[in-house]
């Protein structure tokens, strides 16, 4: 396996970070990321940025960390097992968007990169970005999965069907059997044609991001909305926390290791939530479009 380059890597995440924020922060027009830098005594830590109450998004966080163990937890070694027990470091970046506008969906995006420490040191990559509507329009669908899609085609045609089903797979709320959003891609374990063309990969797909989520937003973040809208989203918004607290691996990765910081772990959180008791759409509403044609995993392009 070839050697890791962990600076190079860890240099990329912070820069990525930098640009969305940038990025996020014009296209809002008036909301501002606050910094908050975070360290461990092992010398692990991080850099959470977030922006709250902005005029189009609600809750914008953008997290950096680099976080050190002595042993990965199960999380991390569900599909490596032979790696139990090993010493690691851990770096990501990993972002969530909460507009306010229902008709604009949520977004969530992450890069990570493990390696473990010791004298054969094992390494791989992961992440991917999937995003959640409450009320779905086929353009943005298909403006998602083609950005995705192009930049995966441009290393292998075969990347993109199957990172798609695995975020079909992965975003599946099993006790409810129901998706989260309308995918995208996810990757794990991912050490293909060796260290510069997985963080060439990774790189593409981290610049590919905003191109898919910067375009939605400005379509709909005008659009007109009513106070049961905005109830919807919240409710929906239900199923997001839901997803995060019980099957997500960064956040179990974080709650498990003991090397995160509770703060940084929740910030993917939405800020304002809601459960309805056994509530149910109306046939034929947009709310039972969203779960009846939306949330039914499908080629978009």
């Amino acid at each position: 396996m070839s050697q890791v380059n962990c600076q190079a890597v860890r240099q990329f995440l912070l820069g990525s970070q930098e640009n969305i924020c940038a990025r996020l922060a014009a296209a809002d027009g008036a909301g501002e990321f606050i910094t908050d830098r975070w360290e461990r005594g092992d010398g692990g830590g991080g850099v959470s940025r977030v922006m709250s109450e902005g005029a189009i998004f609600e809750k914008a966080g953008v997290n950096f960390s680099h976080v050190f163990g002595k042993s990965l937890p199960p999380s991390a070694t569900a599909t490596r097992p032979e790696l139990a027990g090993r010493g690691y470091q851990a770096m990501g970046v990993s972002l969530v968007i909460h507009p306010w506008n229902p008709f604009v969906p949520t977004s969530h995006a992450n890069f990570r990169l493990f390696a473990t420490t010791g004298e054969e040191s094992v390494w791989w990559f992961g992440g991917g970005y999937d995003l959640t509507p409450f009320y779905g329009f086929d353009e943005d669908c298909r403006h998602w999965h083609r950005t995705a899609r192009d930049a995966c085609d441009r290393f292998d045609p075969k990347f993109y069907p199957r990172f798609k089903q695995n975020c079909d797979d992965y975003f599946h709320l099993k006790h409810r059997d129901e998706r989260r959003g309308i995918g995208g891609i996810f990757f794990d374990d991912f050490d293909e044609g060796g260290f510069e063309r997985s963080f060439a990969f990774v790189r593409a797909l981290a610049a590919s991001y905003l191109q898919a989520y910067l375009p939605i937003v400005a379509r709909r973040e005008s659009h007109a909305y009513s106070a049961e809208q905005r109830k919807f989203q919240e409710y929906r918004r239900g199923r997001y926390a839901e997803f995060n607290l019980v099957f997500d691996r960064g956040t179990l990765f974080g709650l498990q290791s003991g090397v995160g910081r509770i703060e940084s772990i929740l910030m993917s959180l939405p800020p304002t939530v809601r459960w309805i008791y056994n509530w149910r759409a109306e046939p034929g509403s947009e709310e039972e479009k969203l779960t009846s044609h939306y949330l039914t995993p499908k080629q978009w392009v």
